[in-house]
């Protein structure tokens, strides 16, 4: 995994992080030119073969299983962009069972990743199954997971918009993890996704609180 580029995209439910894994893996082999690919949400899987969610005492195997699955892709491909990370199962274990045991765990298994994407909460809800609580949910889960990460100085970029926009903001956030020399191939060296967040609040150049409450953030 040392080699591979991780980028992981995490953020509340309904906005958009597996549409954007998938298709930002896509797009940056065909920007780089090296093996990138996805690593679908094991919770997803999770639920589909059991037809539940996940109880509190089932939620740390399955933040396990899915950073496994990161490493292993990591160590056959350039780039692995990730469905979320354990710090989502962290958040939502601290969310519905008030149990926040699990974010030494999480934290250390994302700071494995080398950039995060975190998705703004301006597309419109959708139901998916056993996935999504509701639209409810989505502020607290959002405030949990910009708390863990500032908490633990996680560099973070915030990637909003609809559709193609939204792909083209996050390859945006992603290119300074290509600028580098030639010779040397790309580097995460001095990548603003790893060493800080790029705005306190929102971290996108169209303020994000501008797109989320209508109005010009102060």
């Amino acid at each position: 995994m040392a080699d591979a580029i991780v980028i992981a995209i995490v953020g509340a439910e309904s906005t958009g992080k597996t549409t954007l894994a998938s298709a930002l893996a896509e797009r940056l082999a065909a920007d780089t030119g090296l093996a990138a690919t996805w690593v679908p949400e094991t919770l997803r899987d999770w639920c589909t073969a059991r037809g539940r969610t996940p109880r509190r005492d089932e939620q740390a195997a399955i933040a396990v299983e899915h950073s496994a699955r990161i490493e292993a892709a990591a160590a056959r491909h350039g780039i692995v962009v990730c469905d979320t990370t354990a710090l989502m199962t962290a958040v939502y274990s601290q969310l519905l069972f008030g149990d926040d045991s699990l974010e030494p765990m999480a934290i250390t298994a994302h700071r494995r990743c080398t950039a995060t994407l975190l998705t703004a909460i301006d597309l419109p809800w959708q139901g998916d199954g056993l996935q999504r609580d509701g639209p409810h949910v989505r502020e607290p889960v959002d405030t949990l997971v910009r708390t863990l990460l500032a908490r633990h100085g996680i560099g973070h970029a915030v990637v909003g918009g609809e559709g193609p926009a939204r792909l083209a903001a996050a390859r945006a956030a992603c290119a300074p993890l290509w600028q580098a020399p030639a010779a040397e191939g790309p580097s995460t060296a001095a990548s603003p996704l790893r060493d800080r967040s790029l705005c306190e609040r929102c971290g996108l150049p169209d303020c994000e609180h501008r797109l989320r409450l209508g109005k010009a953030a102060t």
